[in-house]
Parts: C-alpha cells; sequence; structure tokens
C-alpha cells in the first residue's frame, strides 16, 4: 500500500516537472515576443514622431506661401484715390 502511495506521489512529482518545465518554456518565447514587440513599436514610435515633425514643417511651409500670397494680393489690389 505504502510503495503503491509512493508511486504515485512519484508519478505526480514527474508530470508537475514536465509542466513546470513546459511553462518556462513558454515563458521564454512570449519574453521574446514581448521584446519583438516592444522593439516594434519604439520604431513606430519614432516613426511617428518624424511624421509629426515633417507635418508641421509642411504645416509652416504652406503657412507661409499663404502669407506670401496676401501680400501679393494686397499689392496687386490697386488703391482707390479721390481726386478732386
Amino acid at each position: 500500500m505504502a510503495l503503491d502511495r509512493l508511486d504515485a506521489l512519484e508519478t505526480r512529482i514527474r508530470d508537475l516537472v514536465k509542466l513546470v518545465q513546459e511553462l518556462k518554456r513558454k515563458n521564454a518565447l512570449l519574453e521574446e515576443e514581448l521584446k519583438a514587440a516592444r522593439q516594434r513599436l519604439a520604431a513606430q514610435d519614432d516613426m511617428n514622431s518624424k511624421w509629426e515633425k515633417e507635418r508641421m514643417d509642411i504645416k509652416a511651409r504652406i503657412e507661409k506661401v499663404m502669407n506670401e500670397m496676401e501680400l501679393l494680393e494686397g499689392i496687386e489690389d490697386p488703391k482707390e484715390v479721390a481726386f478732386d
């Protein structure tokens, strides 16, 4: 009877060891995936920053051109002068 219980305990311990090994393996894989995802996120953040800077540069250039056009329109408008 005691040997049967010991055998059952030994089997359960072996199963637990296998389970722990499998969980460690899966954890290592998940850590690698997380690291890769963080790297992709960092790269995407860098790209977003570049796009935002480019967008702001383009906006500034467009505003400058529009202001210059407004100045030209102001110069080209003939001023009415009253001659008495």
